[in-house]
């Protein structure tokens, strides 16, 4: 790992099962999160996507790359524009600073109206691990 070093780009398709599988992992039973005619009437095209399914598939993503040794430290991401159903979530991610064996990776998750999400993330790989 190496400042500077670009994550290969990770294709999520956004799907109602995604969405609703995530909520209900996460106990959020928001209905913006499952019931399409309630996020209507909130003023959402549909239901949307949680930040705590985000936050996991922000955090899937970064120890996918850095191989299962890789231990989040620290993730702090904001979210923007909503996943919705049928849209694709592509992550990236750039590695901004290296102390030792952590890692601070900048991610961004696009949708097809925006950024969905936007942050870092601090990992710790341990000598030996898959990167």
């Amino acid at each position: 790992m190496k400042h500077g070093e670009e994550l290969p780009p990770l294709e999520i398709k956004v799907t109602r099962t995604l969405i609703v599988a995530g909520a209900i992992a996460s106990r959020d039973y928001q209905d913006v999160h499952h019931d399409a005619e309630s996020a209507r009437r909130r003023g959402s095209p549909d239901i949307f996507m949680n930040i705590l399914t985000t936050n996991g598939l922000v955090g899937r993503y970064i120890t996918d790359h850095f191989g299962p040794g890789a231990v989040l430290r620290k993730v702090a991401i904001r979210l923007g524009a909503p996943n919705y159903p049928g849209d694709t979530m592509v992550l990236t991610g750039t590695v901004v600073e290296v102390e030792g064996d952590t890692a601070t990776v900048k991610v961004i998750g696009a949708n097809g109206i925006g950024t969905h999400v936007s942050g870092t993330v601090t990992v710790t790989v341990p000598p030996g691990s898959a990167s």
